[in-house]
């Protein structure tokens, strides 16, 4: 069952804000910075999703799939610099 609370909206400079009771972070996992959207007439405060977040995970489950082949192994080389110089790292 979700906690449901009351709070007012105070003026912060040229701004206004809620004040989050201690209660309801400590169900969250918010950290220092996070993302506000208006979704459906509600507003939703949540974690900053940091980009590339998650792709280690993904790309082990391609491997597991053997979804992780070069779609572009076959494609031709532009230059000679291509064939004897590029090293992948």
């Amino acid at each position: 069952m979700s906690m449901v609370t009351r709070v007012r909206i105070v003026k912060i400079g040229n701004s206004q804000g809620v004040r989050i009771p201690r209660l309801l972070l400590g169900q969250l996992e918010l950290g220092d910075e996070v993302e506000l959207a208006v979704e459906e007439g509600q507003l939703v405060i949540r974690p900053v999703r940091r980009s590339r977040q998650g792709w280690n995970e993904a790309f082990q489950h391609m491997a597991e799939r053997g979804d992780d082949q070069m779609l572009d192994a076959a494609a031709v080389s532009l230059t000679q610099w291509d064939e004897d110089e590029w090293e992948w790292a």
